[in-house]
Parts: C-alpha cells; sequence; structure tokens
C-alpha cells in the first residue's frame, strides 16, 4: 500500500538522473553504506571521547545534550506511524517507540538514559528537566523530527538509516570507557549493550524498505542518499553544538584559504 502521489512527487525530484538506469540494489546499499565516513563517531567531539580525553563535566555534558535526542526519537517514530498507510510497515515500526518508551516490564532506552546520565553523576532532576539542554541542540533535534512529520514515510525512514553506523560506536564506548572513564558507573552503559541488539534489528527493517522503495529509479535513489546526508548532517550538528557548549573555543578571525 503506498500513497501514488508521494511516488509521483518523489520520482520527479531529480529528472536529470532519469535517463540512468537504477543501481542494482546491492550496488544502492554500498552507496548508503559509503555515507559512513560523515557519522558523527569522525567529530572532534566524538575522537576525544574515544580517546578518554573529556573531563567529566563534559562526558556529562554530552550525556545531558544527548537526553534530548533520546526523547524525541519515539516523537519521530510516531510521526513516521501516523504518515504510513501500511499496517504491515507500522506493526514493526512501532517496536521503536516501546523500545524507547518502555513496555510492561522493560523500562525503555529513555530510563536506560537517564541511568547513564546517573553512572556519570548527573542527578535525574538534572537530566529530564532538559536544563543542561544547548539551545543549538533543540533546534537539530527539532529539524530532524520535523522533517519526519512533514516528508513521506518513505523518506522518513530513509532517514533513520544512520542506524547501520551505530554499533560501532556503541561497541566502542563499551569497549573504552571502562578504561578511560573508570569513574562511571558500568551499571549505567545498558542503554548501549541494548542498542547492538535492536539497532542491528531495526536497521535491516528500515534497509530493506528503502531499498524496495527508492532502488524504482536513479532520482529515487539519489534522493535516499540526500535524505541520509541530511540526518548525518544533523547528527554533526548535534555534536558541534554540544561541543561548543562544552569545550572552551578561541575565535582566530577569517579561515586561511585553502
Amino acid at each position: 500500500m503506498e500513497s501514488k502521489t508521494m511516488l509521483t512527487e518523489l520520482e520527479t525530484v531529480d529528472n536529470s538522473s532519469d535517463k540512468l538506469e537504477p543501481w542494482s540494489k546491492k550496488e544502492f546499499e554500498e552507496l548508503l553504506k559509503q555515507k559512513g565516513t560523515s557519522y558523527h563517531i569522525y567529530h572532534p567531539f566524538h575522537v576525544m571521547m574515544a580517546e578518554g580525553k573529556l573531563s567529566k563535566e563534559q562526558l556529562q555534558g554530552w550525556v545531558a545534550n544527548r537526553f534530548y535526542y533520546q526523547i524525541c526519537i519515539p516523537v519521530k517514530d510516531a510521526a513516521i506511524l501516523s504518515n504510513c498507510p501500511d499496517p504491515t510497515i507500522r506493526r514493526e515500526w512501532i517496536q521503536r517507540i516501546l523500545d524507547h518508551d518502555g513496555f510492561e516490564s522493560d523500562p525503555g532506552g529513555i530510563e536506560a538514559w537517564i541511568g547513564l546520565g546517573q553512572a556519570v553523576g548527573l542527578k535525574r532532576e538534572q537530566i529530564v528537566s532538559l536544563e543542561l539542554v544547548a539551545p543549538a541542540v533543540r533546534f537539530a533535534v527539532d529539524a530532524y523530527v520535523n522533517f519526519a512529520r512533514q516528508t513521506s514515510w518513505q523518506e522518513a525512514i530513509a532517514s533513520s538509516l544512520t542506524e547501520l553506523f551505530a554499533p560501532h560506536i556503541h561497541q566502542q564506548r563499551l569497549d573504552t570507557w571502562p578504561e578511560m572513564y573508570p569513574w562511571v558507573d558500568p551499571e549505567g552503559m545498558k542503554y548501549f549493550k541494548y542498542r547492538l541488539t535492536q539497532a542491528r534489528r531495526d536497521v535491516q527493517h528500515g534497509l530493506g524498505v528503502t531499498k524496495e522503495f527508492f532502488s524504482r529509479s536513479r532520482s529515487l535513489q539519489n534522493r535516499a542518499l540526500e535524505i541520509l546526508q541530511f540526518k548525518l548532517d544533523v547528527l554533526w550538528a548535534l555534536a558541534d553544538a554540544i561541543m561548543l557548549q562544552q569545550c572552551e573555543v578561541t575565535v582566530s578571525g577569517p579561515k586561511g584559504k585553502s
């Protein structure tokens, strides 16, 4: 089941590539994965984190700011559900909301992130009040949620494919934090453990939907690549905002020409 109007609109996004045959689904998947070179694991702030160079206060600032992203993930997913007429897609996608909001005996990912905040020394009230969240963090995250609300459900699903690259960064934190940040209570790192499994499951579904829908034409495939880059840019801007809040920045005039 699909919206023919939305399909028509998407297929005319880039007429210049309509004369080209679509990439095979295997080639298309490889191009999507190549976008991982823009993943925020390479952002200077995340590099500092991985190298154990963040202070306790900086790590606390990162956790507090990223909490805003965590609480907006199920809102984004609910927007995708509200725009999707296909019950098969909805039945599988709704699991993402349950993963974060919790269900029955599972307190969910948002609660696990609060536990991470407490493990780095923050109080629950500091985290849930959002008092430590930078304005630019709100702006970046809200831009992503608004995108999911206003675009087609197929495009919003394509934007979720940054999960292709997430298990690596979660595993990196599980491997390095005990040594780099021994003061962090290991019990608070449950979120990363949960997401190792959940992200791999989620990305298989999202990737399958994206490959099936967007492989109808080269223009649609290019559109999906643009959307994934947009989401990567959101995450990079989020890291920029946190770094500007948490690090001393020196302004020395215009950049030199390369």
